[in-house]
């Protein structure tokens, strides 16, 4: 199958807009686009299933290791006619000196071409040692082209094509020019997700149309079939993780479920949409009913419920709609002091806790967690993470030696922290909620500032459906407030 490897010299060079773009451009040709992000990342993939129509996928060495990578990528990119895998960082960056995790590890790995982006401003004669330097730096990589990127002008590009052809056997597929069109908002963790971009549609039709315009398709196409033509198999792995085929459109994955062993809500709107794509489905594929709700309007949670899951997301930023909707507020609280089973990561945690305090203004939350949580202008735990379990960790042990695998990015920390709580993890690498400790225990709810990804021995999904059924209870009928009570911290 066609496959190209889009990558950049070094991170912020413009690779995600351009690798949207050519998912967009190359969907709108009629062609069937299996988008694939390198690392720990919810929001580009967000932003790439959009524009591909099809669920965007992970490809982590840390969370599946080398040898899951193989099997995973063929699985979701089974039926595409393309696939597009956008690296993290620059093609050699990597926590690894030698550069084992790196984006050109990762295309090695896969015998796909590497496109660079290149961020062309300031630079013009310039762009051909860097070129020369990074076909150079590795020859096992394949380095098939050149898409230039943030291009002052048409002189600016004709300086910089010149260079290239004269310097360099690579081709120049494009010449994306610089525009305010093709700018998507960010904040403190990068791009705002699409599911909270308002215009999330014509952005994406905007950077379809530049890219379409001014990079080569056919030329991208050539050489993504012409590497896939060069390469050897890829290891095909049997159906694992919950992993269904890839397609069913970008929101959410199209769940696959045997016979109902209940429901599960989970939280899916403009706070909160940070999940892994398997995990949904694994859960789906040990029988449960996935049911999303919208913790800014709905009333309530979903009647008859097993379980209850709230990824990550940006609740920071929604902060005095969500303590406006005190019904929802008091229904999850009287939920999980009931006793049904819940998971909730990072922002999850953050909407269990009292309240989310962000430049000077404080904002109730959920209050079944004894602490507070708040906003710092600096990263408070950043990068992956290796946790232990401990004794308190509620869910049916999974074997090993309890060691789990997940990463974390969160401006948000921990006050007012309620002495004598349980704690699931003791926290060997990362930050979690202390910089010792993570996943706080309440209950039968289990929150973490830690993001578990259920691929490889780190079956998350599966212990918690197990979980939910030796509980073998559904949520409590729940007294709803009037959403109008004044006193939202009373609910």
């Amino acid at each position: 199958m066609a496959r190209l490897f889009i990558s950049a010299a070094h991170k912020s060079s413009g690779k995600t807009t351009v690798t949207l773009g050519l998912c967009a451009a190359l969907a709108a040709r009629g062609l069937a686009v299996q988008p694939f992000k390198k690392g720990p990342d919810y929001i580009d993939p967000m932003w790439h299933g959009l524009a591909a129509g099809r669920i965007c996928r992970n490809l982590d060495f840390y969370t599946q290791g080398a040898e899951g990578i193989p099997g995973f990528y063929h699985r979701h990119a089974a039926g595409a006619d393309v696939a597009l895998i956008e690296g993290n960082k620059g093609l050699y960056d990597g926590v690894d000196p030698e550069g084992r995790d790196s984006g050109a590890a990762l295309a090695k790995l896969l015998q796909a071409p590497v496109v660079l982006v290149i961020d062309a401003g300031g630079i013009t004669r310039g762009v051909a040692p860097l070129l020369v330097g990074y076909a150079a730096f590795d020859p096992a990589v394949s380095i098939a082209g050149v898409i230039l990127n943030k291009v002052a002008g048409s002189r600016h590009e004709s300086k910089l094509r010149e260079a290239v052809e004269r310097y360099t056997d690579l081709p120049v597929l494009g010449a994306v020019h610089r525009s305010a069109d093709l700018a998507i908002t960010e904040r403190h963790l990068g791009l705002v997700p699409a599911n909270e971009e308002a215009e999330a549609q014509a952005v994406v039709a905007r950077i379809r149309d530049a890219v379409a315009a001014q990079v080569d398709l056919d030329r991208v196409l050539e050489v993504a079939r012409r590497g896939a033509a060069g390469s050897g198999p890829l290891p095909t792995l049997p159906p694992a993780d919950g992993g269904g085929r890839a397609g069913g459109g970008a929101g959410a994955p199209s769940f696959r479920t045997r016979p109902s062993a209940g429901r599960i809500a989970y939280a899916r709107d403009a706070a909160f949409g940070f999940y892994y794509p398997e995990d949904l489905e694994t859960l789906a594929a040990e029988g449960f009913e996935m049911v999303p709700f919208d913790a800014l309007r709905d009333a309530a949670l979903p009647p008859a419920l097993d379980g209850l899951f709230i990824g990550g997301g940006f609740p920071e930023m929604h902060m005095e709609a969500l303590e406006a909707n005190a019904s929802m507020r008091a229904s999850v609280r009287a939920a999980v002091e009931g006793g049904l089973p819940t998971y909730a990561e990072c922002g999850g945690l953050m909407y269990l806790s009292r309240s989310i305090a962000r430049d000077g203004r404080r904002h109730a939350m959920v209050g079944v967690l004894p602490l507070d949580t708040v906003m710092h202008k600096r990263p408070q735990g950043r990068g992956y993470v290796r946790l232990r379990e401990t004794a308190c960790f509620p869910w049916p042990a999974a074997g090993g030696d309890g060691t789990l695998v997940g990463h974390e990015f969160h401006h948000a920390g921990v006050a007012n922290l309620a002495p004598g709580c349980r704690f699931a993890y003791a926290v060997e690498r990362g930050y979690g909620i202390d910089g010792e400790r993570d996943g706080i225990v309440v209950h039968n709810a289990l929150a973490a500032f830690s993001h578990l990804r259920g691929v490889g021995a780190n079956a998350w999904p599966r212990r918690f459906a197990a979980f939910i059924r030796s509980r073998g209870a559904r949520a409590p009928a729940i007294r709803t407030p009037d959403a109008r009570t004044p006193d939202a911290r009373a609910a």
